[in-house]
């Protein structure tokens, strides 16, 4: 004869020749079903969380964007790294990029991606902060 056992909350955790075999197993995940009736309401509420974090596009003057651009110059010069945090979809990203090319035709600057050594493209309209970084 087994003795029972004291102290266990979790039954998954316990012999099951030790558990009660006259309690009934319920209704498992059939008494989840009509909450997934309804995955776009899920997707829709998860999107408006998702976009209760977004920010509008910070708006720069004309000073502060005169220097950006100064900035932006002499990294091309120096061919040294720099950190652009710029705007996209709603929030503000970092990429640590050395600068190829300032294309002023189509208003982008063309770098390197320091982490993936990959091309990227950033639109001067997108760029918020330029910092140089030393070697």
């Amino acid at each position: 004869m087994e003795h029972p056992v004291y102290g266990e909350l979790d039954y998954r955790q316990v012999d099951p020749s030790q558990l009660n075999p006259h309690i009934p197993k319920g209704r498992g995940m059939i008494k989840w079903a009509p909450f997934a009736t309804m995955p776009e309401q899920f997707q829709s509420v998860r999107q408006h969380i998702e976009n209760q974090n977004k920010i509008a596009r910070p708006e720069l003057s004309d000073d502060r964007l005169e220097e950006l651009d100064m900035q932006l110059r002499e990294a091309k010069r120096q061919q040294c790294p720099v950190l652009i945090q710029f705007y996209s979809e709603g929030y503000i990203n970092d990429l640590l990029m050395t600068i190829e090319r300032i294309d002023m035709w189509a208003l982008h600057i063309i770098g390197i991606n320091q982490a993936n050594q990959q091309m990227c493209f950033i639109s001067f309209m997108d760029v918020i902060n330029i910092t140089l970084e030393t070697i």
